[in-house]
């Protein structure tokens, strides 16, 4: 259905483009259009934004570990630990929207790893079974500190659940 609407969508905005840009094809305008449309469509389908659960008055690091579960865990524990399913871990590209346990929108307050990406990839080793811990990560900082990094950090060899790693 959304194809559908795209290329039908895509002809009627060629037919408007080519109004103004009477220079350029008709169908290099056409492709041009569906091929962006299409990469916008891709991104919203293929990336999941969170919506994050944090405890009152919670600031630190927020860590989404990879894990087993089936269904992500979103609200974090007092120590800042969620749980993403491998698919999430895999296409998680835009920063969340993070809420309190209250309903305090803190999305303002987190600071990502860096401008070009909002989530730090890490890796922990795990002392059972020889296994990687791998988190995407985030700070939640205080008010008077938005926009700058705390570098907060936690071991998550010792926090995680370990019945739900992979």
């Amino acid at each position: 259905m959304v194809i559908f609407l795209i290329l039908i969508g895509g002809l009627i905005l060629t037919w408007f483009t080519k109004l103004i840009l009477k220079r350029l094809p008709f169908w290099t305008i056409y492709f041009t259009i569906t091929a962006i449309s299409f990469a916008i469509f891709h991104y919203q389908l293929y990336s999941p934004t969170l919506k994050i659960v944090v405890p009152e008055n919670y600031i630190g690091q927020i860590s989404l570990v990879k894990s087993n579960v089936t269904e992500n865990i979103l609200t974090v524990d007092s120590n800042g630990i969620g749980y993403l399913n491998e698919w999430t871990f895999n296409k998680l590209y835009s920063k969340p929207i993070v809420f309190d346990k209250s309903g305090k929108d803190l999305t303002e307050q987190c600071v990502g790893f860096n401008p070009s990406t909002f989530f730090g990839l890490g890796t922990s080793a795990s002392s059972e079974k020889r296994k990687e811990i791998k988190s995407l990560s985030f700070e939640i900082v205080p008010i008077d500190k938005i926009g700058e990094k705390q570098y907060y950090s936690s071991n998550l060899n010792k926090l995680v659940d370990k019945k739900k790693i992979n």
